[in-house]
C-alpha cells in the first residue's frame, strides 16, 4: 500500500473493475484477497507504462487488457515490476516489420504484437485485435499480450533466448533447456498440440508455452505435465489450481 499513498496516480474506478470482472477470467479465479492485489498491480503498471492508441481512440477496455496482460505472468512475484518497458503502441490490427499497418493488405503485415530493440527499445507494439482475441472466449490456448510481456520477462536477465534466469533457480536451467529442445523435436515431428510457431526459437517457445500455460492451464498440465510443472517454477504460479 506504500505505493498507493506515495503516487496516487492511478486508482480502479468501479467501471474498470467491471471491465476486468468481463474480461479477464484469470481475474475471476482469484480469492477476494488476490483480487485486490491484481488490481493493485494494475493500477501500478499503468502508473509505470504509457499507454498509446495509433490509428485508433485508447480505450479503457484496451488499457486494462493490456495491463492484465503484463500482470498475469508477474502475479507470483510480489515485489517485481517491468523496468525494460516504457510505451505500449496499440495498433487497430497486424502490422509489418517496418511498424505500418495501413496499405496494400497481405504485405507482410502478419505480426501481431513485438517488443522493441535497437532505436525503438522500451516500446512493445500490440495489435488490438489480437490482444481482444487473446482474451475471448475463442481464444484457444493463444494470448499475444501474455505472449510478449513473457519476452520482457525473458529480457530481463540481458537476453532473450528462452531461458529466463532470473525467474529459475540454477538447478533448473539445464533440465529446462533439454525439455524445450525434446518438445521443439516433437512439435517438428508432428506429435505435440504446441503451436508450430514455438519452434521458431527458443524465446518464442518460451512465449508460446506461456500462452497456453495461462490460457488452459488445466489442458497445458494434462498433456505436458513436466513442462507444466516447470513453468509453474518460473512463474511462481500454479493456475490450474485456479482455474
Amino acid at each position: 500500500m506504500r505505493r498507493k499513498h506515495k503516487l496516487a496516480k492511478t486508482v480502479l474506478i468501479p467501471a474498470q473493475k467491471q471491465i476486468l470482472a468481463s474480461n479477464i477470467q484469470f481475474y475471476n479465479h482469484l480469492t477476494d484477497t488476490d483480487k485486490l492485489y491484481f488490481e493493485d498491480k494494475i493500477e501500478q503498471f499503468l502508473d509505470d507504462v504509457r499507454i498509446e492508441g495509433v490509428g485508433l481512440e485508447l480505450t479503457d477496455t484496451d488499457r486494462i487488457m493490456v495491463a492484465a496482460s503484463a500482470v498475469i505472468p508477474i502475479f507470483g512475484f510480489k515485489d517485481w515490476t517491468y523496468r525494460n518497458v516504457t510505451n505500449v503502441l496499440l495498433y487497430p490490427d497486424t502490422f509489418n516489420k517496418d511498424f505500418e499497418f495501413e496499405g496494400e493488405a497481405g504485405e507482410g503485415r502478419n505480426i501481431m504484437g513485438m517488443v522493441g530493440s535497437g532505436y525503438m527499445n522500451g516500446q512493445m507494439i500490440l495489435s488490438r485485435a489480437a490482444l481482444t482475441k487473446g482474451f475471448s472466449k475463442n481464444s484457444g490456448k493463444e494470448n499475444t499480450g501474455i505472449h510478449e510481456f513473457v519476452h520482457l520477462l525473458d529480457k530481463a536477465d540481458g537476453a532473450t533466448d528462452g531461458v529466463p534466469e532470473g525467474f529459475l533457480e540454477h538447478e533448473y536451467v539445464e533440465p529446462w533447456v533439454k525439455m524445450m529442445h525434446q518438445e521443439i523435436h516433437k512439435i517438428e515431428e508432428g506429435h505435440s498440440d504446441i503451436n508450430p510457431y514455438a519452434t521458431t526459437n527458443e524465446a518464442e517457445f518460451l512465449a508460446v508455452v506461456s500462452e497456453y500455460f495461462f490460457t488452459k492451464p488445466e489442458q497445458f498440465q494434462t498433456k505436458h505435465p513436466e513442462l507444466y510443472d516447470m513453468l509453474s517454477k518460473v512463474f511462481g504460479q500454479d493456475p490450474s489450481k485456479k482455474s
